[in-house]
């Protein structure tokens, strides 16, 4: 019987150059998994593979060594420890994302739970090409979120209370961009120098700012064989939902204009980059 290994891949069993074995990438959202999850791989690792796992690039764990007669018993396996296969192909894969204010003092946003609501309204829609999502959760971009065909970056919008200010210097010191200085013991705001890191709000003791905690997004990353740093249209999105807009349009966008084979980036070039700036900007004002 002949084997369909392209439903195969689709399903996250990719070939090896091992004759009928393969590689399973699993489903790992925003790079969490939950020690059952990990016992139960590891369980499926020594049962049905060659006892090791690979940790992908993109936070999540491939089992190799999988025999083609063993693929459904190990997809059944997974399931009882609640493990689902990844998936590869030209569709939404796996959205990444680091750890985020939840954990990480740097943090600006929830990057996991954003991770998990657009990872349940894309994951594995089907696409000219393959469609990568990426979710740092401040400036430090430990995520390198400019790499993805759309990368989401957390940050905040600071507006400074001059009445509540003790005008210590702290945030002075704490702002790398320039954006607050100090004279004669008082304090400036330049919000054009602004970079909604955050830092101010975050070492500030008098707690003297109004903050909007929001994102910034980038389009059409790229770091395989072309190279290409993702672009910033909006500066800052202030709105949960503008966001949710502007990844709803950019995934459009790149399903109605774009060639078979051909990823986001260049999509947006050769239909037009003015038209594509056109679109987010409409389901941003939309929103």
């Amino acid at each position: 019987m002949a084997v369909d290994y392209a439903t195969l891949k689709k399903g996250g069993f990719m070939r090896q150059k091992q004759k009928n074995n393969f590689s399973l990438r699993l489903r790992a959202v925003g790079g969490n998994l939950t020690a059952k999850q990990l016992a139960r791989i590891a369980a499926v690792a020594e049962e049905f593979g060659d006892g090791h796992v690979h940790l992908t690039s993109r936070q999540s764990v491939e089992i190799p060594f999988i025999k083609l007669d063993d693929i459904d018993r190990v997809k059944a396996a997974l399931a009882l420890g609640g493990v689902e296969p990844g998936v590869c192909g030209p569709r939404v894969r796996t959205v990444t994302a680091c750890q985020g204010e939840a954990v990480c003092p740097s943090g600006c946003i929830d990057t996991y739970s954003l991770a998990k609501e657009l990872d349940e309204r894309y994951f594995a829609r089907e696409l000219p090409h393959k469609f990568k999502f990426g979710i740092t959760g401040c400036r430090n971009n430990c995520l390198k979120a400019e790499e993805n065909d759309l990368g989401i970056k957390g940050g905040i919008e600071v507006k400074w209370r001059e009445n509540e200010c003790i005008n210590c210097g702290v945030c002075v010191k704490a702002c790398r961009e320039g954006a607050i200085t100090m004279s004669e013991g008082k304090i400036s705001v330049d919000s054009e120098k602004c970079n909604f890191c955050g830092r101010c709000v975050k070492a500030c003791p008098a707690d003297a700012w109004d903050t909007i905690h929001g994102y910034m997004v980038s389009f059409g990353g790229l770091f395989g064989n072309s190279i290409n740093k993702g672009e910033v249209i909006i500066p800052f999105i202030e709105d949960h939902q503008k966001l949710i807009n502007v990844c709803d349009a950019a995934i459009e966008f790149f399903a109605e204009n774009a060639n078979a084979g051909e990823r986001f980036k260049f999509t947006v070039d050769r239909v037009s980059r003015d038209k594509f700036k056109e679109k987010i900007l409409e389901a941003y004002n939309n929103g």
